[in-house]
């Protein structure tokens, strides 16, 4: 395992930014292999090319490893369930999608759902984020009137 390789890992655990990259990853590969299967492309050729846009080394070994049990015969939704990133809800809507014929909808929908979940953490982040970095300037501002007016009260009590 590569040092690339442990810090994808990692940034997949991280507490609250693991949480929104992993739906992040998620909702790009429903997006990305809805598209290509809607438009045609081969599913193993769809799967080598979204495991490519992944962005993460662990997620693209997660695709890599369905498009081989694809091509063994197996279906697609067992080694993304085993890797452990795709949540089961999304696997078992991937099963149905692949027994109902109906795959590049259920990615879709997946794909706004998970899209909508990013958003929705990004959000509450960044609302989460505002009070301190007001506290953390009023903070640092303080404390470069302080460091300024200091001398000149000092200057004024040696001279008065």
């Amino acid at each position: 395992m590569t040092v690339q390789d442990q810090v994808d890992r990692l940034t997949l655990h991280l507490p609250v930014f693991g949480m929104i990259l992993r739906k992040s990853a998620v909702a790009r590969f429903a997006r990305t292999f809805g598209t290509m299967v809607a438009a045609g492309t081969p599913i193993l050729e769809s799967l080598e090319n979204v495991a490519k846009t992944s962005g993460n080394r662990i997620v693209e070994e997660a695709i890599m490893n369905s498009r081989s049990s694809i091509s063994e015969g197996r279906t697609l939704t067992e080694p993304l369930a085993n890797s452990g990133i795709f949540p089961t809800m999304v696997t078992s809507m991937i099963s149905i999608g692949e027994s109902t014929g109906s795959l590049e909808q259920i990615l879709e929908k997946i794909a706004d759902f998970y899209e909508e979940e990013v958003d929705r953490a990004v959000d509450n982040l960044t609302a989460l984020l505002e009070p301190i970095i007001l506290v953390f300037l009023g903070v640092v501002i303080g404390g470069l009137v302080v460091a300024m007016y200091m001398p000149i009260f000092q200057m004024g009590s040696v001279v008065g």
